[in-house]
C-alpha cells in the first residue's frame, strides 16, 4: 500500500506543477519556488511530516522536501541555538544536497556537449 501511496502523492505533487505551468504565465522558476514554499508552510504547521509518514519517499522525492527540510531544521537549531541556529540549521541540514547538485552539475558539464 504505501508504493501507491508514494505514487498518488508524488504524482499529484508534479500534476499539480503541471496544470499551474500549462494555465498561467509562471515560469519552472516560479512554480519550483512557490513549491519551496508550500513546502516550508506545511513544515511550520506540522503537516509535511504527516505526509511523510503517509507517503514515504512520495513526499521526500519532489521539491516541497525541500522546504521542508529547510524549515525543519531551521526550526530545530533554533530550539538548540536561538535565532543564531536559523542559518546554521538551514544550511547544516542542506548541505549534502546542494554539494551534491553542484558537483554532478560540473561532472556532467565536463562530459556532455551543449547543443549550440
Amino acid at each position: 500500500m504505501i508504493y501507491i501511496n508514494a505514487f498518488v502523492v508524488c504524482g499529484s505533487i508534479c500534476l499539480l506543477g503541471q496544470i499551474i505551468y500549462d494555465n498561467t504565465n509562471m515560469t519552472p522558476g516560479h512554480i519550483t519556488s512557490m513549491f519551496v514554499v508550500i513546502g516550508c508552510l506545511l513544515d511550520v504547521f506540522q503537516l509535511y511530516d504527516v505526509l511523510l509518514n503517509f507517503a514515504g519517499m512520495g513526499a521526500s522525492i519532489p521539491i516541497t522536501s525541500f522546504g521542508h527540510s529547510l524549515m525543519h531544521a531551521a526550526m530545530e537549531a533554533t530550539t538548540q541555538s536561538g535565532i543564531l541556529g536559523l542559518a546554521i540549521g538551514m544550511f547544516d541540514m542542506v548541505a549534502p544536497g546542494i554539494t551534491a547538485g553542484i558537483f554532478f552539475a560540473f561532472i556532467t558539464a565536463i562530459f556532455c556537449k551543449s547543443k549550440s
